[in-house]
């Protein structure tokens, strides 16, 4: 995870007034959040975990294997990965694709990973569900050999190698190979990346493979974890019923300590396709769990998270040398990283930087943080882990942290080890690791004997796959409406089995207001919102924030401009002043506007490289035509020359036309009730006035009269990215839930039959999707596909074999829509077990004016679906015969097959849009 933090001193006289009293940073660092737990080790060696959390009807399914890429050898790299994949791909006793039947029963979060140290497999299902998942995951733990074959293999080899083609064909992509070779050397276990060389992908056999599985993938080599809505008494019988008999598995050799020493500085340079020059240092230090490996992070903190942090401030504030500057801690098993990467202004001086660099890391080594600085970091570290502890599973969720602390550390609540080494750290602590680590050993760019097992003598009846039970209610949580006194509609929906509270005021503005100003405006303005205001500077801001373990956001998406903060329920009322102030007050400083346009216009020129997002710059003016408000960069950023005419009085025209509490809505979400609340808002914002407001162009357009080609050059490209679509209905129409289905089936679930034929049949792909951005006005309806180079042209004929075919020629069955209607429903139970997730829904209601009960009544809408309904959803939404197509790619590699198709001429655009004759 890379963060951010930044030092600022202070006036003492100003204490009082802009930062939060010692009792409430105290009631931050001092919080704790229990994950209570049951361990159990079955006979057959396989650690078992259950937590209890039972307020949402969901079990999270987490299994950890203890493998990774640090397991493979020179020459057999990318295996671990290319398992992953494999296990995807159907067991003995289920041979399909298991997304098949996971989306069936409504399972989300879920996924596969593999890192250096192991690779996990994941989801989160309705409790009714829980037998399936547990027979799946237990099928292919224990029952995976004896359907790997050849064509299997070779199909998943080309998916890995196309997701290997899509990661380094990104800005900076060259630099994952060289900075994992720089660091480490030949033959340690990280200095090789984790998904592997092309060279041994290609080499991999399929006796490769199941000796990979049989040695790694035993029962006991692996840890299950099972959080939610069951008890522990439960849990253990159904893994003993699922994963009983499989076998423990060889005993597996490992390293614990394994810190590579580099022998003084190295340097490394390469060129990339990129705009700005960026400088990577990276230390080798100790693995995860360790005191050392704590304090570093801490260091990291005080270094670079937030905006008063050291480097940030005199990078990107004070000499303006950089757009951005980072500080990581990548705390892997046998050894971790610390890294620093700085992102120079178009034409910056790398040397310049890093001297700056070197002279705030000297000064931190030599005084080490000061107590401000240390008491912010660690009350922004406690606040983000309560915040993980949230969730029962995915990325960070609660059976995430058992797991991981299990597997590397030996007991799932070591993470109580590590909060009170960050509770505990003082500056002394922190300034003596980074002594010890942060030398001259620098990167510049760049086994106790195995217990005895046995297995059960019998197990889960592997002749079908469990038929989950009845599902359970799904409710959406109840919300409650009210006004202050100035018209500001408010609404509350309470949750409070966390000490959480979450605020999202939505704006009716947008990117689409761009329309009535200038490109780019409505992002730069709410990118400015934090940047000060008429009490407050940006720093106080950042640095208040942070020692409240707070978080504030602004941001636009095409129709609404919303500024968001999470706080904890114990000082909830120091950060709603802040957030009141940055709503109510911003000041829009010059200074902080010069270095926030600069960074912009140097956004745009990264936006112009990327593929994806070159494509989304282009597409809208094509969709709309240039008098639509929807007609400007799909990244709402503008263009550089739009972004260099802005000034501050833009900002405050953008605010003053658009910020009235007539023209907007606060969520509130989280553990408070409108008793307590609604007093709190009146104080704060009852003196916000009412006005009038413009009313934004959302008029329809005609679809295109014939499909046209517009192909962007971008030379050595190894991939094309292509776009093919047109306008659509709105979100807020009455066939709305018929399109998403439809949808569905098209390309927006993994199982879809764009993915399925780009990536799992012909594996030109990593991904493939249709999809539908969200607008009140008619939105874009979008089929995406990023493919290797020597498959554009026959990618684009898939493609429109897949529309064309839904339209008639392969038209839904049955089975397709019941499968869709179950993913659709099945995964709801647990879509709205956070606050966010509960605010963004109810924002979807807010935003384009859906019926209050339109979650209520979504479910049972969904199942009464018909096969005319969907088919009616596909003949109003998809149009072959008017596409406009995007081409982001290597013209010389791609042009003349495109043109060998036949569908006339082809466009050539710059990465503005411009023609180009």
């Amino acid at each position: 995870m890379i963060k951010k933090t930044i030092i600022f001193s202070l006036l003492a006289a100003c204490l009082a007034l802009c930062l939060p009293s010692s009792r409430a940073v105290e009631s931050v660092v001092d919080s704790k959040v229990e994950i209570p737990f049951k361990k159990f080790v079955l006979k057959n060696g396989l650690t078992v975990i259950v937590h209890e959390d039972h307020k949402a009807p969901i079990v999270a399914v987490n299994v950890w294997y203890h493998v990774g890429s640090k397991n493979e050898k020179t020459g057999k790299t990318g295996f671990a990965h290319l398992f992953e994949h494999l296990m995807f791909n159907g067991s003995e006793h289920f041979n399909d694709d298991y997304f098949q039947a996971m989306e069936r029963i409504g399972a989300t979060d879920m996924n596969g990973t593999t890192s250096e140290d192991r690779t996990d497999y994941f989801q989160n299902v309705p409790k009714n569900a829980l037998d399936t998942a547990l027979w799946m995951e237990s099928d292919r733990m224990g029952h995976l050999v004896g359907v790997i074959d050849k064509p299997r293999l070779d199909e998943q080899r080309g998916v890995v190698q196309n997701e290997k083609r899509q990661n380094e064909n990104q800005p900076y992509g060259v630099t994952e190979e060289l900075l994992v070779k720089g660091t480490a050397p030949a033959g340690h276990p990280y200095s090789w990346t984790v998904i592997g060389s092309m060279d041994d992908l290609n080499a991999a056999s399929l006796d490769d493979v199941k000796t990979w599985f049989k040695t790694y993938y035993g029962a006991a080599n692996a840890v299950l974890v099972l959080a939610g809505d069951i008890d522990a008494e439960t849990a253990l019988k159904k893994a003993e019923q699922y994963f009983g008999d499989i076998p423990a598995g060889p005993p597996v050799a490992k390293f614990e300590k394994w810190v590579p020493k580099m022998g003084g500085t190295r340097r490394q340079v390469v060129s990339d396709r990129v705009p700005q020059a960026r400088i990577y240092k990276v230390w080798n230090i100790p693995g995860y769990g360790e005191a050392d490996t704590t304090y570093l992070d801490l260091a990291s903190d005080v270094l670079a998270s937030g905006k008063t942090s050291r480097l940030y401030k005199r990078l990107v504030y004070d000499d303006q040398l950089c757009t951005d500057v980072s500080v990581s801690v990548d705390p892997r098993e046998i050894c971790g990283q610390f890294g620093i990467i700085a992102t120079a202004k178009p034409g910056g001086d790398l040397r310049q930087i890093e001297k700056a660099i070197d002279e705030e890391v000297a000064r931190f080594l030599a005084k080490g943080p000061t107590e401000k600085e240390l008491t912010r970091v660690k009350a922004a570290n406690i606040a983000a882990f309560i915040r993980g502890a949230e969730r029962i599973g995915g990325f960070g969720g609660k059976s995430d942290l058992l797991a991981m602390n299990q597997t590397y550390r030996g007991t799932p609540d070591f993470y109580k080890t590590i909060n009170n080494y960050v509770r505990n750290a003082t500056a002394h602590d922190v300034q003596d690791a980074a002594k010890r680590w942060l030398t001259d050993d620098v990167y510049i760019l760049d086994v106790y004997p195995y217990p005895k097992h046995d297995t059960a003598s019998s197990g889960a009846d592997r002749t079908k796959l469990p038929t989950p039970g009845a599902p359970p209610e799904i409710k959406f949580p109840a919300f409650q409406r009210t006004k202050l006194s100035n018209g500001l509609n408010i609404i509350l929906a309470e949750r409070h089995s966390t000490p959480l509270v979450s605020f999202n005021m939505l704006v009716d503005a947008g990117s689409a207001a761009d329309q009535f100003a200038t490109p780019g405006t409505a992002r730069l303005a709410m990118d400015m919102l934090d940047e000060g205001t008429t009490k407050r500077t940006a720093l106080d801001i950042s640095e208040e924030l942070s020692t409240l373990g707070a978080n504030l956001s602004s941001g636009s998406d095409l129709d609404t401009s919303t500024v968001h903060l999470s706080t904890l329920k114990s000082t909830l009322d120091r950060a709603l002043d802040i957030y009141s102030d940055v709503i109510l007050n911003p000041a829009f400083p010059e200074a902080d506007f010069k270095r926030l346009q600069k960074q912009r216009i140097a956004g745009i020129q990264r936006e112009k490289t990327e593929p994806t997002s070159m494509a989304l710059r282009v597409f809208p003016g094509l969709l709309y035509g240039k008098s639509h408000a929807y007609a400007n960069p799909m990244t709402g950023s503008g263009t550089e020359e739009t972004v260099a005419k802005l000034t501050t009085a833009d900002m405050h025209k953008f605010y003053n036309t658009w910020f009235k509490p007539n023209n907007a809505t606060l969520i509130v979400v989280g553990d408070t009730t409108l008793n307590e609340i609604v007093p709190k808002l009146e104080k704060q914002f009852g003196t916000w006035k009412s006005a009038s407001v413009p009313k934004k162009n959302l008029g329809n357009v005609e679809q295109q009269k014939k499909s046209v080609v517009y192909l962007i050059d971008r030379p050595g490209s190894i991939q094309s990215v292509i776009f093919a679509g047109h306008v659509a209905p709105p979100k807020n129409n009455p066939d709305e839930i018929s399109i998403e289905t439809m949808n569905n089936i098209l390309g927006g679930a993994f199982t879809s039959r764009v993915n399925m034929n780009l990536r799992e049949d012909k594996h030109w792909a990593y991904g493939a999707h249709t999809f539908m951005s969200a607008a009140r006005g008619q939105r874009p309806f979008i089929a995406y596909a990023p493919v290797q180079s020597d498959k554009t042209s026959e990618s684009m004929v898939e493609m429109e074999k897949e529309l064309r075919g839904i339209l008639g020629k392969r038209p839904i069955t049955a089975e397709e829509l019941e499968k869709a209607q179950k993913y659709l429903t099945l995964k709801l139970p647990g879509s709205w077990e956070t606050n966010d997730r509960v605010a963004g829904s109810i924002g979807e209601i807010v935003r384009f004016g859906l019926p209050e009960d339109y979650f209520k009544t979504y479910p049972d809408n969904v199942r009464a679906l018909n096969l005319d309904q969907v088919a009616k959803a596909a003949q109003e939404v998809v149009h072959p015969d008017q596409l406009v197509w995007v081409v982001v790619g290597d013209r010389s590699k791609v042009e003349p097959e495109i043109r060998s198709l036949g569908w006339g001429d082809i466009q050539l655009m710059d990465a503005d849009g411009n023609p180009i004759k």
